[in-house]
């Protein structure tokens, strides 16, 4: 087997298919048009989120037999393509569950602590006890929206805090005893907090907006470990300012690439944006829930055991 390789990640993963005997290459700078002319040449495609392996890409890939994404998200490659032509498609969303339930749980007691505005302050000798009073997790209702393994695992971390976990998913009975599972609306009537743990599709692109959080009884803090897409910006603003949304903690942006790289090579941020950038309100992070030192070997771990089930 020939392997193509379009992103750096954990040696583990270039080792671990040396040890099958495959050949291994790494091009991590050359454009998708010139990938496309040589990518019938390979067996395996093992990608981060680079470019989209899209159809017209997946068409000249005649002879590939998988593609392996380090991450959870599929949303950069065209499945049904891919199903067609038989490649077999691998994720690892179990190699980063840990670390981003961890984030989320660092980015929720931040939140309602008001770290990050009290550390600023502090440090710029701003000694302000009152302005500060925070508010205690303990005896909150968190609704988590997906319950695949990122909410689970953000559930499991929860347990100990003397809070009530509930989640909303498409799916029925995929919980546990971590979590209840209501109806959205049920989720809008009781939540607190709302925590996202959905993939990018047709249905959660733009799903939180204004008539989406309008729909909450009462007001709440977000938390998005998930997809940027899923929160219309503007929306959001407009909540934080009239206070229907108490506080939000983003790791991840409507405005990002595609690549989730470098989203201020383009100078011209829009206003809702910069509005978040400057609100004590909100906590902001370029998209490393995921992004551990442990979860980094975790995730080549948990492809190679996949494709080891598969092909050997």
């Amino acid at each position: 087997m020939k392997v193509i390789h379009l992103d750096h990640n954990h040696p583990d993963l270039i080792n671990g298919l040396k040890e099958l005997g495959w050949e291994n290459i790494e091009n991590y700078s050359d454009a998708k048009g010139v990938i496309e002319q040589s990518i019938s040449a390979y067996d395996g495609l093992v990608v981060r989120s680079r470019f989209p392996i899209d159809a017209s890409f997946l068409k000249k890939a005649k002879n590939l037999k998988f593609i392996a994404r380090v991450g959870a998200g599929m949303e950069n490659i065209d499945i049904n393509q891919a199903k067609s032509q038989g490649i077999q498609l691998f994720s690892a969303p179990e190699g980063n569950a840990t670390a981003v339930a961890e984030h989320a749980l660092g980015m929720l007691l931040a939140l309602l602590n008001n770290l990050p505005q009290a550390n600023h302050q502090v440090k710029s000798g701003v000694w302000a006890r009152e302005a500060n009073r925070g508010n205690e997790v303990a005896g909150k209702t968190i609704g988590l929206i997906g319950y695949g393994h990122m909410g689970k695992s953000f559930a499991s971390v929860l347990k100990g805090l003397n809070v009530e976990v509930i989640y909303h998913d498409i799916l029925n009975n995929i919980g546990n005893d971590d979590a209840c599972q209501v109806s959205l609306s049920e989720l809008q009537e009781r939540a607190d907090v709302v925590s996202l743990h959905t993939p990018e599709t047709d249905l959660t692109v733009g799903m939180v907006n204004s008539v989406f959080i309008e729909q909450f009884t009462k007001p709440f803090w977000l938390i998005n470990t998930a997809r940027g897409k899923s929160v219309v910006t503007e929306d959001l603003v407009t909540a934080l300012k009239s206070g229907k949304i108490r506080g939000a903690a983003l790791d991840v942006l409507e405005y990002e690439k595609s690549s989730f790289e470098n989203m201020f090579q383009n100078k011209a941020l829009p206003d809702a944006f910069v509005y978040l950038t400057q609100s004590d309100k909100v906590i902001l992070s370029p998209h490393v829930a995921g992004w551990t030192v442990e979860s980094h070997q975790k995730l080549a771990q948990t492809l190679i055991n996949k494709i080891r089930k598969v092909f050997v």
